[in-house]
């Protein structure tokens, strides 16, 4: 993921040096990290048997973790309670392929961002390119499918409101409804559509290279927590200059197939 420039990511990387002593002692304390995440979004995060999670955001979560000298526990939320679900579950930080989205600034605050997305069309290989643009999935014979609740769901309202709009409760079998036929298209991140074609062969991802839109992916922090914000992001700004975090998404979607930034 070819994110800022690497020199002033080296010189932001310094703040985690300044800022690690001065951890406080609940940070050395045996509570546990709590990382709220849907758990339904890879290469982000993705829930699997036994409560365990893997993705991206998971491995820099388990990093920031280990940093802080605190055991992790992840626990589950959705899209569609994401803004209930960060203060009554009480959530240190929440991961998952989470977009910079000014609404939910009211209930969190957001880390640097670490890389670019964009929405994108994910169809059948039989129906070739009738999906390509905003135009064309904007029509009333169009059936249009979006998990409830983030912003694939808010792109859909506002950009297809001719189209046949269906609502799936979540992100993991959706993909199933597109190539088995009961959709004709979902729109959602480049960066998702590109890892679940691999799983899905008789899907394709539209122009992943030149998606609907972009915006930056952050993870959330709890509000009116500067210390937290600031080892975060100081850790964040160290994984960025050290290409951990281009690594981690190589492992999961292959080399120079992400979203720059710019």
């Amino acid at each position: 993921m070819r994110l800022f420039g690497r020199l002033g990511a080296v010189l932001l990387a310094g703040c985690i040096v300044l800022v690690a002593p001065a951890i406080p002692a609940s940070a050395q304390q045996s509570n546990a990290l709590r990382v709220c995440t849907p758990g339904d979004y890879p290469p982000y995060s993705i829930a699997e048997d036994a409560g365990e999670y893997r993705g991206v955001d998971i491995e820099l979560a388990r990093g920031f973790a280990d940093l802080l000298r605190r055991p992790i526990q992840f626990v589950p939320v959705t899209w569609a309670t994401l803004k209930t679900d960060f203060a009554e579950r009480q959530c240190d930080i929440a991961v998952g392929g989470i977009s910079d989205q000014p609404a939910r600034r009211a209930f969190a605050d957001f880390s640097i961002v670490y890389g670019t997305d964009g929405k994108t069309p994910i169809t059948r290989r039989a129906s070739g390119a009738d999906y390509s643009t905003i135009e064309q999935i904007n029509r009333p014979e169009v059936r249009v499918i979006a998990n409830r609740g983030g912003t694939n769901e808010e792109f859909a309202r506002k950009n297809f409101p001719d189209a046949q709009l269906t609502l799936w409760p979540e992100n993991l079998t959706i993909f199933d409804e597109v190539e088995q036929g009961r959709a004709d298209v979902f729109v959602t991140d480049a960066v998702e559509g590109r890892y679940r074609v691999r799983q899905h062969q008789g899907l394709q991802v539209l122009h992943p290279d030149k998606p609907f839109d972009s915006f930056g992916k952050v993870l959330l922090i709890r509000k009116d927590d500067p210390v937290l914000s600031t080892l975060l992001n100081g850790y964040l700004t160290t994984q960025l200059a050290t290409g951990t975090v281009d690594r981690l998404f190589d492992q999961w979607i292959g080399p120079n197939t992400t979203v720059p930034v710019g």
